[in-house]
């Protein structure tokens, strides 16, 4: 346990995010405030212990398969540090397997807890490549890591991401139904191949977009439309893709989020979206900072 000198516990904030946000498949990503807020404490022995409420309770494991205390594990030996045992308490907000990040949200947590607990000094760029491989992508942890819109890329030496600021005339909407997809399922019905003419129009989409959500909300329409990946999907939440379409042919910039089945809507300024269909909850949401650190008393 010496190693472990910041002291036994550790709390973090991490947001939801949505990716993809039309055109940019697994690069492009944007922070939503709602948030899970993720406590650890190193204990004697190895035992992992968690507790949950709110959004999976009573349904994922509370031992070390869960994803906070697993990525908490994988973060130790990255370290070169034995694994004290630990006691997780999740207070979770962000729906599961809606398309919001909330696998993200739990890499993001753990090893940002990890690095706490152990006084590790990671930097950002450090935990955005670990949280990376954990997930097999950087277009939700990016921004769950460091807040506003991001792009990212990946090189030789692992996940990069900039983070840019979207203008305050945008405004995030999540449409959340209660259906719940897998991003297992929504990846495989991608083709291996796609027409040349398609990575044209979202290569030219996505840079436009990186202009519209920032400077030019105006362009937000045209700048999340999409050729890559929603349309292939279409047929595993028809739910979600009969309001995508509502919303899009009202003039309402519209994507599914990440793999589904949530929809996310960027509106402008005090535009109104249509009356929610039955089975979805609407959620209005501002930009979210990234994932945090905050105080915890000694007695939490």
């Amino acid at each position: 346990m010496e190693a472990f000198a910041t002291g036994p516990r550790a709390t973090v904030r991490v947001p939801a995010t949505s990716a993809n946000l039309g055109p940019g498949f697994d690069s492009l990503g944007l922070a939503l405030d709602l948030c899970d807020v993720v406590s650890a404490e190193a204990t004697s022995g190895t035992a992992v212990a968690v507790e949950v409420q709110g959004e999976g309770e009573g349904t994922v494991p509370l031992d070390e398969r869960h994803l906070v205390a697993a990525t908490m594990l994988r973060t130790f030996k990255h370290l070169g540090l034995s694994a004290p045992g630990l006691k997780i308490k999740c207070r979770n907000r962000i729906p599961h397997a809606r398309g919001l990040g909330s696998s993200s949200a739990a890499i993001v947590a753990g090893i940002m807890l990890a690095d706490a607990l152990a006084g590790a000094g990671m930097t950002r760029t450090q935990k955005l490549v670990l949280a990376s491989e954990i997930e097999g992508h950087p277009d939700n942890v990016a921004p769950c890591l460091l807040g506003g819109f991001t792009i990212a890329y990946t090189t030789e030496d692992g996940a990069k991401a900039i983070t840019l600021d979207p203008s305050p005339r945008v405004h995030p909407w999540a449409f959340v139904p209660q259906s719940k997809g897998l991003t297992s399922v929504a990846r495989a019905a991608l083709p291996e191949k796609v027409p040349h003419a398609d990575a044209v129009f979202n290569l030219s989409r996505s840079a436009l977009l990186a202009a519209a959500i920032t400077h030019h909300p105006s362009r937000l329409f045209e700048a999340t439309d999409d050729r890559l990946h929603q349309s292939y999907r279409a047929k595993g939440m028809p739910e979600s893709t009969h309001l995508l379409r509502a919303l899009r042919s009202a003039g309402i910039a519209a994507a599914i989020s990440g793999a589904g089945p949530t929809v996310l809507a960027l509106t402008v300024d005090d535009a109104r979206v249509p009356e929610v269909p039955a089975g979805f909850e609407a959620m209005r949401l501002d930009v979210a900072d990234g994932a945090v650190q905050v105080a915890t008393s000694p007695n939490e």
